[in-house]
């Protein structure tokens, strides 16, 4: 399969999924679960879900959702760049997901900050 351009794929959109983990590097972070907040940008092609109406050719985000949810709860980091990592691990594992784009957010990491992010793109690794 040749790959794609990721300009010319079509994009599926998470936004604003918060989930809490334990999160941080310092004693007090890593004694209680804080929110962080994730982006997730999936890059397919959606073009036979399109045709056929039918979950069976989609990427089902809402499955993939739950995953991610369920191991970032269970999972425990000390950086956000380690948790995105991870995070897109999870959704490239799914058919049809060329690329992911994850942004971990963490807010309050920062004193005069909203919040921190990391984001991170990873195409899938075709191998020969």
């Amino acid at each position: 399969m040749k790959p794609h351009r990721l300009e010319h794929l079509d994009k599926i959109d998470i936004h604003d999924l918060t989930v809490r983990t334990i999160i941080g590097i310092f004693d007090w972070e890593r004694s209680r679960k804080q929110d962080v907040r994730l982006q997730i940008r999936i890059y397919t092609d959606i073009s036979a879900a399109a045709s056929s109406d039918n979950i069976e050719d989609a990427v089902d985000y809402k499955c993939l959702t739950k995953e991610v949810i369920g191991f970032v709860e269970e999972a425990s980091f000390s950086l956000l760049e380690a948790l995105a990592e991870e995070v897109s691990r999870i959704v490239l594992r799914k058919p049809g997901v060329e690329a992911v784009k994850v942004s971990a957010q963490k807010p309050g990491a920062l004193r005069r900050a909203r919040n921190v992010s990391v984001t991170i793109l990873r195409p899938r690794i075709v191998e020969s």
